[in-house]
């Protein structure tokens, strides 16, 4: 009986550390693609030339610098001025771009803290779990694993089905997502006025999802290979 509970045990504190760990993967590439300068203006380049966004080619990294610095808490205000040949001041942004633009900030800061608190607790999970069960050696690590890849699988289906959703009908997710994160309609920008929405189209927001997505994958791949190869070790080795 004693056993029993031992392992359950480890199951549950194996699966919350999993969950942890993979919580921890997904924050860190939304966190990365955030504060990803040069790959926004290339994105931005890309997704929303000159021609169609109306900002001149050579502020596109001043822009994008600006933008991704303000969003991971590197700089204290959104916006962004720049001068026309005829050395006219140009000032980029409404005041309620930047104040959409504060939301999105705080969201940022959130999954940053998100993710710096899941490493911890996957760090503090496993190590507290290898202290209390050296006595057991091995053997201990088998329920331990076996919860890890239960959660892995189960999380690993979640994000599948937003994957798929997103293959489907991308528009209905982003709206829902707008919906569910906003509590006001500042992202309801309109493209003839608001240079915010022609830099950044949904179009530019599908390629950054394709890239985090592809990123995430092979960080949760990775995780579960390693899950699947401690337990089939463990389990060779206390036979």
């Amino acid at each position: 009986m004693q056993g029993n509970k031992t392992e359950r045990r480890g199951g549950w504190i194996g699966a919350a550390a999993a969950l942890a760990l993979m919580i921890f993967a997904v924050t860190g590439v939304v966190r990365w693609i955030a504060g990803d300068g040069p790959g926004m203006a290339r994105a931005m380049l890309k997704y929303a030339p000159p021609a169609s966004a109306g900002l001149p080619e050579s502020e596109y990294p001043g822009v994008a610098e600006m933008l991704t610095g303000y969003l991971t808490g590197g700089r204290p205000a959104f916006q962004y001025t720049w001068q026309t040949e005829s050395g006219a001041t140009v000032q980029a942004f409404h005041d309620y771009e930047a104040a959409h633009m504060a939301d999105c900030r705080a969201l940022i800061m959130l999954d940053t803290g998100v993710c710096v608190a899941c490493l911890g607790i996957a760090a503090a999970l496993t190590g507290g779990y290898a202290m209390f069960s050296r006595k057991r050696g091995r053997a201990a690590w088998i329920p331990f694993l076996r919860g890890g890849l239960g959660a892995f699988w189960g999380l690993t289906g979640v994000l599948a089905a937003g994957v798929l959703w997103a293959c489907i009908d991308f528009d209905s997710l982003f709206l829902l997502f707008h919906r569910l994160a906003f509590r006001n309609d500042l992202w309801l920008l309109n493209p003839r006025t608001d240079l915010l929405i022609r830099l950044m189209p949904e179009s530019l927001f599908v390629d950054l999802g394709v890239r985090g997505a592809g990123i995430a994958a092979a960080a949760l791949a990775a995780t579960g290979i390693g899950m699947h190869a401690g337990l089939r070790f463990a389990t060779q080795h206390c036979r």
